[in-house]
């Protein structure tokens, strides 16, 4: 059985789903997609060991560590097309970005750049999957479905000053 939870973050309220075996889920309160296409309203609220260790990841990352998206029995719900973008996403390193035409041409997709934008704002599992480290074409701080003050707010966590980061 899936169980949601909401916990406060330094960046505002974190709501998560999982059942037994995976997380499905992490949104901010306010984000664009939130609860994707999950019917959080007949979910209860409850706790589970996967929810448990996301709580221990999101702590250690507001803490300035640096906990790997594979410390966690992810479960992305989405289409093959997303699921290769997201774990695209995962293999960017903390501290550091991409830009959306880097990750399409890592997918061996160099044309699909709006769809990879599209996979990107459609992301689950916000922060643990990190589509905040992908930036528009020159570097820009483009989209992000928490909003840009969230985006800015991340990357400077993982070490980027705020002011080099443009909007």
């Amino acid at each position: 059985m899936r169980y949601q939870l909401t916990t406060p973050s330094p960046l505002g309220p974190l709501t998560l789903l999982g059942d037994d075996q995976a997380l499905y889920g992490l949104w901010f309160a306010d984000q664009q997609h939130f609860g994707a296409d999950y019917d959080l309203t007949a979910i209860p609220t409850g706790s589970t060991a996967p929810l448990t260790l996301a709580l221990d990841w999101l702590r250690a990352y507001f803490d300035g560590q640096a906990p790997s998206p594979f410390d966690l029995p992810l479960q992305p719900e989405v289409t093959d097309f997303r699921a290769r973008v997201l774990q695209g996403l995962t293999q960017i390193p903390y501290g550091q970005t991409v830009t959306y035409q880097q990750l399409a041409d890592q997918l061996g997709q160099p044309t699909a750049v709006r769809a990879v934008g599209g996979a990107v704002g459609h992301n689950p599992l916000s922060i643990v999957i990190p589509c905040h480290r992908v930036l528009g074409r020159h570097g820009e701080l483009t989209g992000y479905a928490g909003g840009l003050d969230r985006k800015i707010a991340l990357l400077t966590l993982e070490g980027h000053d705020a002011a080099t980061l443009t909007r």
